[in-house]
């Protein structure tokens, strides 16, 4: 009743008395009491008095420890309490009569700090309910029961070495698991456990260099414990502790030193400009990308000599050569170098100033080397046209050992010049500069080991011959002239204006001079002293109709030593002008069309390849025919032989050959009908003959037999080439006698031809012509 104001308390008071004045009946009771109720319910709204509870964490007294009462405005004798929520009925508890709430076990805020719950006000024999249900909430109050923890265990952190003091390194975080509004739970302080002599640290977590020297080369990387508590002092040793691993980062703080005093190297003289001849080793504790070693000579003449180039990676000194080596000259080298850093950091270095210092000692080893000129390339110079006799230059090459060996040259790849034994150059042929006036050549140099090439031993020098100009060329016109001069011209008109030029160099101190030939014409020549000259009329008034194209011989020479000259003619025609001078008419003859010689060569080799392609094709085509006249009978080929009736080739052929004779060997020994012949042109008429007098074995008759022969030796199923249209060709002219059988047969001859029968199938034809009985009389 605490929790009642005074006007609900009058209300109470109210209804109690009206309660009593109610009469006795059943009837008149319930309704009387009914009246009221309404009545009440009018003027008095019931509602819970509370909202929320309030319970410590971790609670030590007894279980089921109080939590609070839920109370309501309502009064019911009937009336029960019942919980619905989170934990009720497991972790909560109500009495249902009195509302009196208890839990059931500790409650720890960490885990829930707050419990939402529903609480009825039911009717204990109806299970009706009395009123609204009403939320409420049971606040778990906090008490300093957790640690703080560490978010990880292990923290890294860096800093530079040779910090100074407090720098600040990294930070770490610890967080309590406490309720933060309340005073002292969640306040976390940090302390160094283990490291506290290097690192320190401050409230917020922040960890500071506790001394100024930190040196990364004695310890890279330092591991330091810290613990974190609360404002009561509260910790817990699993849970407090952190590991932090710092590592120092690397300055360059640290000087370079030689691994060793003395450093001994050997290295050929032929070694290449940019060749290695030893490394030099230091040491530098720093790290690689902090190591910046140079190096240089502390004395001795041979900074020219050699170079010392530092490895980016592996902070070497390599030694290279800056000239040729020369173990005839200097065998041995010797000098001091330093080794420094000029990037290093000198606040912060423990070894200020220091230097270190080592000897180099280089052998140069002998090495059989090619022989070497006297200079890098030769330039000459010779006048054309010179005897090939006379020295034009000469290169010299020596043994760069001290052996001394003999030297032999030669030309590499040259049609022009030779060279002798003692390198000197000559001309295998006069020059001239018109041709070229350069000549390029390479000059190779052997050693020479009892008068034998040493091998793997050549050394080429490049020679360049310029040739020398003499005057030995003539001038000509400079273009190729085409004057026209009307008819009626008069005296002193010109007609063109001619100027030449020399394939001689054309010094500035070239001149030309024009003259005619001879004076006796209509022209007259004018120079004008500047390498031209005028062409003018002399009398005027030419005759067309008599002379169309007047030539002009002119005289051009030159001013050189000694002076060349030449005649070139002018051809000057002659042309119908109307009266203001222009001209209307004029016959020319045709111009020559200026063809090179390169291009007559490929317009002949064109020729000549068409001719030789359609030479092949006719050839293709009449052996194709004369495999066909192959499967024909004999009576076949016979009616061809005799009904040939084509003279010879000569001009002075007039007699051609009997065909009688052809006729009566058919009728003697081909006993078949004869067969009609086809209105068809002869196949071996197709080959025409040549021109001239037919001779064998020249011209083209030559051509043409040898070509024949090389048909029958290469095809033995042709016909007998001892055939009429063959040696038609031979007129009566021959300086050969016939090579035919045709004509033998009309003579007497007793010539056993069964040889022909051992001259192969060409003559297998022929073979049985003239193979025939002894008895058999047969006439040719």
């Amino acid at each position: 009743m605490n929790g009642l104001s005074s006007t609900e308390m009058a209300r109470c008071c109210l209804l109690l008395l009206s309660l009593m004045l109610v009469p006795t009946s059943a009837h008149g009771e319930d309704f009387t009491r009914t009246a009221v109720i309404s009545n009440i319910n009018k003027r008095i709204k019931r509602e819970w008095i509370w909202n929320k509870m309030h319970i410590i964490e971790e609670h030590n007294g007894t279980l089921p420890h109080h939590v609070g009462r839920i109370t309501s405005t309502i009064r019911n004798p009937n009336a029960k309490y019942v919980l619905e929520g989170e934990g009720a009925g497991t972790l909560f508890r109500v009495e249902d009569s009195t509302g009196d709430v208890s839990a059931n076990e500790r409650l720890d805020r960490e885990k829930k700090a707050e419990y939402h719950l529903k609480a009825h006000i039911l009717d204990r024999f109806t299970n009706k309910s009395l009123e609204q249900p009403s939320v409420f909430r049971i606040i778990v109050y906090d008490i300093n029961d957790n640690a703080p923890v560490f978010v990880q265990k292990v923290f890294n952190g860096s800093v530079l070495e040779m910090s100074p003091l407090g720098t600040s390194v990294t930070k770490v975080t610890a967080v309590d698991a406490d309720d933060p509004t309340i005073l002292g739970n969640t306040r976390v302080s940090y302390k160094v456990i283990q490291g506290n002599q290097y690192f320190k640290i401050d409230d917020t977590g922040t960890i500071y260099t506790a001394v100024p020297d930190l040196d990364r080369e004695k310890t890279p990387v330092y591991t330091i414990v810290v613990e974190a508590v609360d404002g009561h002092g509260l910790h817990s040793e699993e849970s407090g502790t952190a590991t932090v691993r710092i590592s120092l980062t690397d300055i360059n703080d640290n000087f370079p030193t030689f691994r060793k005093k003395n450093f001994h190297f050997e290295v050929p003289e032929n070694t290449r400009l940019d060749g290695e001849v030893g490394r030099l080793e230091v040491e530098d504790i720093d790290e690689p990308q902090n190591r910046n070693t140079k190096y240089s000579f502390v004395q001795g003449p041979y900074q020219d000599t050699f170079r010392i180039e530092p490895n980016p990676f592996t902070n070497e000194g390599i030694i290279r050569p800056k000239k040729p080596l020369d173990f005839e000259k200097v065998s041995s080298y010797k000098f001091d170098v330093e080794a420094t850093d000029a990037d290093i950091n000198y606040a912060y270095s423990r070894t200020k100033g220091s230097k270190s210092i080592a000897s180099v000692t280089i052998k140069v080893l002998d090495v059989d080397e090619p022989p070497v000129f006297s200079q890098p390339f030769y330039i000459f110079e010779v006048q054309e046209e010179s005897d090939i006799k006379k020295v034009i230059g000469s290169v010299s090459a020596h043994d760069p050992d001290r052996a001394k060996r003999q030297i032999r040259y030669h030309i590499l790849r040259s049609n022009y010049f030779k060279i002798s034994t003692k390198g000197h150059i000559f001309a295998l042929k006069p020059l001239d500069r018109e041709e070229s006036a350069w000549h390029n050549i390479t000059v190779a140099a052997n050693e020479l080991e009892q008068d034998r090439i040493v091998p793997n031993l050549e050394t080429h020098v490049p020679v360049y011959i310029k040739v020398t100009d003499i005057n030995d060329n003539a001038p000509e016109f400079a273009d190729v002239y085409n004057p026209r001069v009307c008819e009626n011209a008069a005296p002193g008109k010109t007609v063109i204006m001619i100027s030449a030029v020399d394939k001689d160099e054309m010094s500035p101190g070239v001149k030309f001079k024009f003259s005619l030939v001879s004076e006796e014409s209509n022209f007259t020549l004018i120079d004008n002293h500047d390498s031209t000259a005028n062409v003018t009329v002399k009398y005027g008034q030419f005759n067309r109709e008599l002379v169309k194209t007047h030539y002009l011989p002119i005289i051009i020479s030159d001013n050189g030593s000694p002076q060349q000259s030449s005649t070139n003619t002018l051809a000057i025609h002659v042309c119908k002008c109307n009266e203001e001078g222009d001209f209307t008419f004029c016959e020319e003859p045709a111009k020559q069309m200026g063809v090179s010689v390169q291009a007559l060569l490929a317009i002949l080799v064109c020729i000549l390849t068409i001719i030789v392609i359609m030479v092949l094709i006719v050839m293709r085509k009449r052996h194709r025919k004369d495999l066909n006249i192959l499967r024909k009978n004999v009576t076949d080929i016979h009616e061809q032989l005799v009904a040939y009736d084509e003279e010879g080739g000569g001009e002075m052929d007039t007699t051609s050959y009997d065909v009688s004779v052809l006729n009566s060997v058919r009728q003697t020994s081909m006993r078949s009908p004869r067969m009609t012949m086809e209105n068809r042109p002869c196949v071996y008429s197709r080959v025409q003959k040549p021109p001239g007098n037919g001779i064998s074995g020249t011209g083209e008759m030559g051509i043409m037999i040898e070509m024949k022969k090389d048909e029958a030796d290469n095809d033995g199923d042709l016909l007998p080439y001892d055939t009429l249209h063959i040696y038609g060709y031979e007129g009566a002219e021959s300086i050969a006698e016939s090579l035919s059988s045709l004509g033998s047969g009309s003579s007497d001859s007793d010539i056993d031809y069964d040889f022909l029968n051992d001259w192969g199938p060409r003559f297998k034809m022929l073979a049985e012509l003239y193979g025939l009985e002894p008895s058999e009389d047969l006439l040719y």
